[in-house]
């Protein structure tokens, strides 16, 4: 099909101008436009089919049009869910493999469509989510992700030892040539972030790119945090309980 080549030709001459990052939004116009373009196919090509074994459109296209303003009172859910997906993809909001937030459900964008969003969450199901329902899009995708590490010490340990192990971590995981690439800037200590029950709660963070390695990074430093601590004998609380018991007379 004509269409179908125009497509694919505007797809290859834009992904040789285009940066990886932008990819995915290309293929994803690329299906709609696809789908679009065989719409009006199908029906220009029935109207010239009628035309040509001498059957008048008129009647037809008149009969059209009303139908189409009773479906259209009928189904603005439906119409609501085209606007909606058309400007999604015009401004670049949601592309497929991004890491998004939606309706009330996260996950992996499997697919993007006119009509509905695919995703698939952490446990493996696939949601549909109808562009129509979207109110508000987060993207975890886009740039760089901050992985925030809050770790709890006793109230006998001098924090800043404790932050100067954070901070040493931190360097040592960038120098790694397996995680460098992953960590954009130093280790950023934050310093006490709140006063526990039971532990002096310390924050710092990361920044991390791409984003999706944003939890793989966190994991890493907390496993390498918990041994460092434990080589220097830095204590991590755990609650406890104190139980009074009445004299007896």
């Amino acid at each position: 099909m004509l269409a179908g080549r125009l497509i694919r030709l505007f797809h290859r001459h834009m992904a040789r101008r285009t940066i990886a990052d932008e990819l995915s939004r290309i293929e994803t116009l690329e299906r709609v436009f696809r789908y679009a373009a065989s719409i009006i196919v199908v029906v220009v090509a029935g109207t010239l089919v009628l035309d040509t074994l001498g059957m008048s459109i008129a009647p037809i296209l008149a009969t059209a049009g009303v139908a189409g303003l009773a479906i259209g009172f009928g189904a603005q859910s439906l119409i609501k869910d085209y606007f909606t997906g058309f400007f999604l993809l015009l401004e670049d909001q949601v592309r497929q493999g991004d890491i998004v937030e939606l309706a009330g459900k996260a996950g992996v964008v499997e697919e993007v469509t006119l009509r509905y969003v695919r995703l698939r969450d952490g446990d493996g199901y696939v949601h549909f989510v109808p562009n129509g329902e979207i109110r508000l899009v987060s993207n975890r995708t886009r740039g760089f992700a901050r992985a925030v590490v809050d770790v709890g010490v006793g109230y006998g340990v001098d924090p800043d030892q404790a932050l100067a192990v954070m901070r040493e971590v931190g360097q040592a995981m960038r120098a790694d040539p397996a995680w460098k690439s992953r960590i954009a800037d130093d280790v950023e200590v934050l310093g006490v972030e709140r006063l526990g029950d039971s532990a002096v709660v310390l924050r710092c963070q990361l920044r991390v790119m791409p984003p999706s390695e944003q939890f793989n990074v966190k994991r890493e430093f907390q496993k390498r945090l918990k041994q460092a601590f434990d080589q220097r004998g830095i204590e991590l609380p755990f609650p406890q309980l104190t139980v009074h018991l009445p004299r007896q007379k």
